[in-house]
């Protein structure tokens, strides 16, 4: 797999049409998780290019070329992307690995992911021919169109990097928007990729851009920008407020997405009656990718009277997992992102400690020697907590699961809801009118019944309360990378002979 990273030594950054370096000459190494060895330099971006990444996609985007371009002509292009991505799949899921230190496994799942996001929207493309409204006023016509909002900054996380690109790029072009791309500069190489198959796709010069660098300096130019109409960012709340704040500038339109804490509830019932289903979607809904998943399940809240067998068994099968290398195939959970973000992880489970909740398992480093360069900490289980605690409230993103327990349905719901976040949540049961009563009282974007982590193209995703603005995919997804216009005509105007009129 190592053979994917030679062209990496010294990549660029794609502003109008061609690729450039940074015009400071400033480099960025890219480590991987693992075990901390260089696998790139990337050129280091700063305000002045981002400045011309933006003048790039305002000309594109005034000229009218591209937004004029038939949707069906659109349409194909990012139907064009997404075959080279299916080409490439395995060169993207390998970079994938490279960049977060996940699995190759959870990597070719992306791939297939990406692939069908960008067929979903390329589809969507020439499906919108606008709306009649049925005038009343007589000898008019009234009609709603939708129009591309113009010029699009989309700042994007290191932990799925081409997964959440894929969901502001694949809308924001199918739309007929120009894009100036920022991945996170952690996870920057599979972005790179894809804007080098965006370019052999055909898309007209200055209609994707890429530009690498830091949030505050790269980030925070697109969000202040007045020539910057739309601003999506996927990240932490903190990041999201500054962005919010900066994108006053000129009011553009805002697309967050902001983690969550995310509740997975099991009724007894449930458990009772398929033990080995619920202990595997716990693992599942905590410890894939490390926990570092906005939708993790790091709250389980579960009824009292299954608690003591469930958290038995839960334990038991997380001491098991197996931590390693994303390309050995056996390795089924991989390092945190960086030294920064580990020494984040392991504060909270101080501070868990601290606030009294039980330590049941893990809270520490792996002892292996194989392990001892990456990132890692151990899974992690903290029982007897509640909703008082930061360890329950804040997003931790990592291995750190907490348990807490109820009695009643009411107070299930009433203990999912005590967060600040809302943007996913779970509920296990076999009564199905009690699941779906628990379902719609839950305050949350996403409400799994029976199942954990699924999405798919069709359907949008977003949260609740600070958990973000807006929708990504689905036709809202599509949506929100438009303006609507109200165009209205009068097929027989009369004069209104209200002034001066004898």
């Amino acid at each position: 797999m190592e053979k994917y990273l030679k062209k990496y030594q010294a990549a660029k950054m794609y502003i109008d049409g061609q690729w450039r370096d940074a015009k400071s000459g400033a480099t960025r190494t890219i480590i991987y998780p693992f075990d901390q060895r260089q696998i790139a330099t990337v050129a280091e971006g700063d305000v002045a290019d981002a400045r011309e990444a933006i003048a790039a996609a305002r000309r594109a985007f005034d000229s009218g070329e591209w937004a004029a371009t038939p949707a069906v002509e659109r349409g194909a292009l990012v139907l064009k992307l997404a075959q080279l991505i299916e080409r490439d799949a395995e060169e993207l899921a390998a970079l994938e690995s490279w960049d977060t230190a996940k699995t190759m496994e959870e990597s070719r799942w992306d791939m297939a992911d990406i692939a069908g996001i960008f067929r979903y929207f390329a589809g969507l493309a020439d499906k919108d021919g606008g709306e009649v409204i049925a005038s009343p006023i007589p000898n008019t016509t009234s009609k709603l169109v939708r129009e591309p909002v113009g010029v699009c900054g989309q700042i994007s996380p290191w932990n799925y990097p081409l997964l959440q690109a894929s969901w502001k790029m694949a809308p924001a072009l199918a739309a007929g928007n120009t894009i100036v791309m920022k991945p996170s500069e952690d996870t920057p190489l599979t972005t790179i990729k894809v804007t080098e198959l965006a370019e052999e796709a055909g898309f007209p010069k200055g209609v994707v851009n890429l530009v690498l660098g830091a949030g505050p300096t790269v980030g925070n130019e697109l969000a202040e920008s007045v020539d910057v109409d739309l601003i999506s960012f996927t990240g932490g709340i903190e990041t999201g407020r500054k962005i919010m704040k900066a994108a006053t500038s000129n009011m553009k339109k805002i697309a967050f997405e902001l983690g969550g804490k995310n509740p997975n509830i099991f009724f007894a019932d449930l458990v009772e009656q398929d033990f080995e289903l619920a202990v595997d979607y716990v693992l599942n809904g905590i410890f894939f990718h490390a926990g570092q998943v906005c939708s993790a399940g790091a709250r389980l809240i579960v009824e009292e009277s299954i608690h003591d067998k469930l958290i038995a068994a839960v334990v038991e099968r997380a001491r098991t997992i197996k931590m390693g290398d994303a390309f050995d195939a056996s390795t089924e959970m991989g390092p945190l992102i960086s030294e920064k973000h580990r020494a984040k992880v392991e504060g909270y489970i101080k501070l868990g400690r601290e606030e009294g909740a039980k330590l049941v398992l893990g809270g520490g480093r792996p002892k292996d020697p194989a392990l001892q360069k990456g990132f890692f900490v151990e899974p992690t289980i903290f029982t007897n907590c509640n909703t008082s605690m930061r360890i329950v409230q804040e997003e931790v993103f990592g291995p750190v699961l907490t348990v807490e327990t109820f009695k009643t349905e009411e107070e299930a719901i009433r203990i999912a809801n005590d967060t600040t976040y809302g943007l996913s949540g779970a509920v296990w049961s076999r009564d199905q009118d009690k699941a779906n009563r628990v379902a719609t009282a839950m305050r949350m974007g996403t409400v799994w019944i029976n199942d954990f982590n699924i999405y798919f193209a069709q359907a949008p995703w977003g949260g609740y309360k600070q958990s973000g603005i807006g929708r990504e995919l689905g036709q809202m997804g599509l949506e929100e990378y438009t303006e609507v216009k109200h165009v209205y005509q009068n097929h027989a105007t009369e004069a209104a002979n209200w002034f001066g009129a004898k």
